[in-house]
């Protein structure tokens, strides 16, 4: 059985969408509120190690990606969860996955992403007076609220 396979049958129909870019690299796509679950599966379950969490402005969402590593398959499985713009939010999976909590304050941080449950979200990178609803990393949307600059 591959690595794929053992995924889907253990994620089952928490899988909303799948990319195999090649047999190493694979993208999961999974609700955000299926993520605590997904990740507990692939982190203790299947034994993956957690390599780290990326996040994407897509102008009309933010897209988390939780990369984790299959290193006797020479593999990269990434969770990915889609989240909406006017309100992004999803819960934190320190509790889980302790060393994420660092991660989850950067893209905190950077992107305005709200991490329900996380035991400290404050600034990392920044200033503590940096200013609010100010996000480094956030692309500007036009009037039209569908392009970006």
């Amino acid at each position: 059985m591959t690595l794929f396979d053992t995924i889907k049958e253990q994620l089952g129909c928490m899988i909303k969408d799948t990319k195999l870019h090649n047999e190493k690299r694979i993208y999961i796509t999974v609700d955000k509120q299926d993520i605590k679950e997904c990740a507990d599966i692939i982190f203790h379950r299947l034994d993956g190690r957690y390599i780290i969490a990326s996040a994407i402005d897509n102008c009309g969402s933010f897209e988390i990606l939780y990369h984790f590593g299959f290193d006797r398959y020479g593999a990269v499985v990434s969770l990915r969860v889609f989240l909406e713009r006017e309100k992004p939010e999803i819960s934190s999976l320190t509790d889980i996955i302790p060393g994420i909590v660092y991660i989850e304050r950067e893209i905190w941080e950077l992107f305005g992403i709200s991490f329900t449950g996380h035991p400290g979200l404050k600034h990392f990178l920044l200033r503590d007076d940096w200013p609010e609803e100010k996000y480094p990393l956030r692309k500007n949307i036009t009037t039209g609220g569908d392009i970006c600059e």
